[in-house]
């Protein structure tokens, strides 16, 4: 998992309209890079919620959500809650493995892999200001609003 003042992973990905961003093209800007762990499920759409929610309270933040789902998919969710940010497909967890969070879990009793929700500020300088491993949906806006003191 990358460390606080360390360079963030860079990373190119595919967003919810299959246009490919650049973390690189965002210098200058702090941003949050959020992942989760599937579209549309009840922790993720609380968490995506409540980011919406607070956008009007974070300034010139970008935030961006990550998670291992299909561009379309990520269209659907952004459509069906007016997210209204960028959401990334990383289908073979490349990005989520530089990040430290595709990891083992547990459901039912079955292990398998996948996107532990975790989320980091990026500073104006590409570097790691804050490291959230484990957040739960709900505590995500409201650390992202601490960090940037509003």
């Amino acid at each position: 998992m990358p460390e606080v003042g360390r360079n963030a992973p860079s990373f190119t990905l595919a967003d919810q309209h299959g246009d490919k961003l650049r973390l690189s093209s965002l210098k200058g800007r702090k941003v949050l890079v959020f992942f989760y762990p599937k579209a549309d499920t009840p922790g993720c759409t609380t968490q995506a919620c409540g980011l919406r929610d607070i956008a009007s309270h974070i300034g010139d933040t970008v935030v961006l959500g990550v998670s291992a789902d299909k561009p379309e998919k990520l269209a659907k969710f952004d459509e069906k809650y007016s997210l209204g940010f960028t959401l990334l497909s990383d289908p073979d967890h490349e990005i989520a493995e530089k990040y430290g969070v595709w990891t083992e879990k547990s459901m039912y009793g079955k292990k398998f892999m996948g996107i532990q929700r975790s989320a980091f500020l990026v500073d104006e300088n590409g570097k790691i200001a804050a490291a959230w491993p484990k957040i739960s949906p709900k505590d995500t806006p409201t650390n992202l609003l601490t960090a940037l003191g509003s």
